[in-house]
């Protein structure tokens, strides 16, 4: 991170002839359970990992903000009391939704100077856009100093990517982000917003992400699909059940006695997203045991799940969760992300690591063709403040 943090300095130093009065990092996020159960009001269990978007940023004495991203090579300026939709530098939306949304939320800001280093990657599932709305949320709110609630920040952004946007998200990216903590995992209630932070030892069993390399194509048109067919069996169950408004209040028991008045694609979706809260439910626990083979059998069970009855995976994440699961020092595999290509996790012992990014990537070249990009990752503090008062 230190060379990192030197870049962004001389960044912002040569656009804007000054240093920065303050740099936040914020990270991007793994989600080890809770496979389209965000939206379905239900549980999920995500980490916050040691990649991670740096802000540095210094007030204005005016009402412009003016960011540059040196990922995407740009900058941009737009005025605090004018925020439109930018069609031309789409990166900079996320942006302009969080700055907006501060102020709807009665946040009086002044205008920045900002920039952004990234190395999260893009478009694998990671979060790269959460990671954005945090950081640039949280180094306002440190440049300001207004008082808001990490989990308040977190709808923040959530409210950037659905409404500004248009990427109709659930909560679990932008909570992980804003509240991860070092070595745990979160359990996050996406009803309620209930969280509670559960140990994972990653100096002995590390994260390692497989990007497939496969680019997530049908995820915005499979995704609203999803999610409609959701609705759509919540409601269906609502006729049966009192006091069902979302999937999340079907119990495994409910489903069982009342499956067989579904439509077949309906049922399997409805199956998919009940037993996954349930096995978040049971990760729970085994967490707290410190039960970790119990804890790998439940990520197992959400990858057939996933593949199975919701039906977002492809060739490439199978491909990639078999080699995985075969590989030196794997407890388990699965898809993370939306699906539909994207990365895989895997839970490896921390000696085994060297021997299974080695096999992993050789048999996934082997047998696809293409050269996957892993990553060992440690589970990470949430948005924090790396540098101040330069």
């Amino acid at each position: 991170m230190p060379d990192r943090i030197a870049r962004l300095k001389h960044d912002f130093r040569e656009l804007f002839n000054s240093a920065p009065s303050a740099i936040v990092r914020s990270p991007g996020r793994v989600d080890l359970l809770g496979v389209h159960t965000d939206y379905n009001e239900g549980f999920v269990l995500p980490a916050a990992i040691n990649v991670d978007v740096l802000a540095g940023g210094r007030l204005r004495n005016d009402d412009t903000i003016a960011v540059y991203s040196a990922n995407f090579e740009s900058k941009v300026e737009f005025p605090l009391d004018a925020i439109e939709f930018d069609n031309v530098n789409t990166w900079s939306n996320y942006v302009r939704g969080v700055i907006r949304f501060l102020q709807e939320a009665g946040v009086k800001l002044r205008g920045a100077d900002i920039v952004l280093h990234g190395n999260v990657p893009i478009g694998s599932g990671l979060s790269s856009s959460a990671a954005i709305e945090m950081a640039v949320g949280f180094l306002m709110q440190t440049l300001v100093g207004f008082e808001m609630s990490g989990a308040d920040l977190a709808l923040i952004g959530q409210r950037a990517e659905n409404k500004f946007v248009g990427v109709n998200t659930g909560i679990m990216d932008q909570f992980i982000s804003r509240l991860g903590k070092k070595d745990h995992v979160l359990f996050l209630d996406c009803r309620t917003l209930s969280y509670e932070h559960l140990p994972l030892d990653t100096s002995a069993l590390k994260i390692v992400v497989c990007d497939t390399m496969k680019r997530r194509g049908l995820v915005d048109s499979e995704y609203g699909l999803r999610r409609s067919q959701c609705e759509e069996a919540a409601r269906l169950f609502g006729q049966w059940i009192p006091n069902v408004t979302a999937l999340r209040d079907v119990s495994v028991a409910d489903f069982e006695f009342h499956k067989k008045k579904l439509p077949d694609v309906t049922r399997k979706r409805a199956e998919h997203v009940i037993h996954e809260n349930e096995r978040v439910l049971e990760s729970r626990e085994a967490l707290k045991a410190g039960d970790y083979q119990e804890f790998a059998r439940l990520l197992d069970a959400c990858h057939e799940s996933a593949r199975d009855l919701y039906e977002v995976s492809c060739a490439e994440l199978d491909t990639m969760v078999e080699v995985c699961r075969a590989a030196p020092g794997a407890t388990c595999a699965r898809l993370t992300g939306a699906g539909f290509g994207g990365c895989t996790v895997s839970l490896v012992r921390d000696e085994f690591v060297g021997a299974f990014l080695d096999a992993t990537r050789e048999g996934y070249a082997k047998r696809t063709g293409l050269v996957p990009s892993l990553y060992v990752c440690t589970a990470e503090d949430g948005a924090s403040v790396v540098a101040s008062d330069l």
